[in-house]
């Protein structure tokens, strides 16, 4: 600025920017603006109960799967001691069932109705026995301990059941141990022969 404008008392003519968003307020309408606003903040409440939604249906899930599978642990402890029992009874021999004293009969019946409270205990709490024998080998609920060479048996059938397996709703707490027939027709083909006949 120049002394002489200074002393002419002018003020001198500056250019001020105009931003351009100063320039689209003029121009965008309060009433567009508003209902923009509102579509935002509809899309962001539904947005905000859809995730409530979800957490909730989450959280019922994760407490049903918490009450469901809570015991597992002390399940699978549990069959352990099944197995012995279980064990316990087929290491007697059949002659000491028949013929054997009292004490002896009454301390068998014991540890078969033992057995069976803790089975029945088991089931109550929803721990079911795998079904194996006869069936098709399913490497999900089946853990093969060894083949059977059977022709008369489809491949892949379970023919021995060496150890019980168990479920606890649709989880597997223990496979079960069985032995998978090998060479026999594939399951396929016994099925065709299966509808075939029917």
């Amino acid at each position: 600025m120049s002394d002489e404008n200074a002393a002419s008392g002018e003020t001198p003519e500056v250019e001020i920017p105009v931003e351009d968003g100063a320039e689209n307020i003029e121009s965008i309408d309060p009433t567009a603006a508003l209902r923009q606003e509102n579509a935002d903040l509809k899309d962001r409440v539904l947005r905000t109960v859809a995730e409530m939604e979800n957490l909730r249906k989450r959280t019922e899930r994760e407490v049903s799967d918490t009450r469901t599978y809570a015991i597992a642990g002390f399940a699978r402890d549990m069959l352990s001691a099944t197995d012995a029992l279980s064990r316990a009874l087929m290491m007697l021999p059949a002659e000491a069932r028949e013929s054997g004293d009292a004490t002896t009969k009454t301390l068998i019946e014991g540890i078969e109705l033992a057995e069976r409270e803790m089975q029945r205990l088991l089931a109550k709490h929803g721990v079911k026995p795998i079904e194996a024998q006869g069936e098709k080998f399913d490497p999900h609920k089946h853990q093969a301990m060894f083949e059977v060479p059977d022709p008369s048996k489809p491949e892949g059938t379970v023919v021995q059941v060496v150890q019980a397996g168990f479920a606890i709703g649709d989880r597997i707490l223990r496979p079960a141990m069985v032995g998978v027939a090998k060479g026999g027709p594939t399951h396929a083909s016994a099925d065709q022969a299966i509808d075939k006949s029917v």
